[in-house]
């Protein structure tokens, strides 16, 4: 797997897999690669030292990181990176703001010589709400981001349902 290192990549530079999400992962590589290219391959994958953003515990590492990117920016006289939506539709797709932050974690890390987070995992709300006054959205997902590619221990090809029995 390669790993992406854009500058909107939300959850900074890794290897992105969507949690337990088989038909969201289809639906993303059906836009990118249209259906006769899409195809979606299952991990195992062990998150080792994970910065976990659905833990309450991550919003307070994620507020020292914007604060030391705040001010990284401000003393190298950049603006800082701002989130955008995506041209396609009104989600916050291109997420530069959340990247750079995330970035400034693991580099604020590997200065101070501390222990470098393996994976990143977070919540990614997404689409509209799925009834009026809802506040769920269609396409929420988890995604991993995979910095320690040693957190793959496997890859397979995800099996179609077996008729006549629930997909738990």
């Amino acid at each position: 797997m390669k790993a992406s290192n854009n500058v909107y990549d939300w959850l900074g530079s890794g290897i992105y897999f969507w949690e337990q999400n088989f038909a969201r992962a289809y639906a993303w590589a059906v836009a990118r690669n249209g259906r006769e290219q899409a195809a979606v391959v299952g991990a195992v994958l062990d998150l080792g030292y994970c910065l976990n953003l659905t833990d309450s515990a991550g919003s307070d590492i994620l507020r020292s990181g914007y604060a030391l990117l705040k001010d990284t920016c401000a003393l190298v006289g950049i603006p800082l990176p701002q989130n955008r939506q995506s041209k396609k539709g009104n989600d916050i797709l291109l997420r530069d703001l959340d990247c750079a932050v995330i970035q400034q974690i693991h580099e604020f890390n590997r200065s101070q010589g501390k222990a470098e987070f393996d994976s990143v995992r977070g919540v990614f709300t997404e689409g509209g709400p799925p009834y009026a006054g809802s506040a769920f959205y269609e396409r929420t997902h988890i995604q991993l981001c995979i910095r320690n590619p040693n957190c793959i221990k496997g890859y397979f090809a995800p099996r179609s349902p077996q008729a006549g029995y629930p997909n738990p």
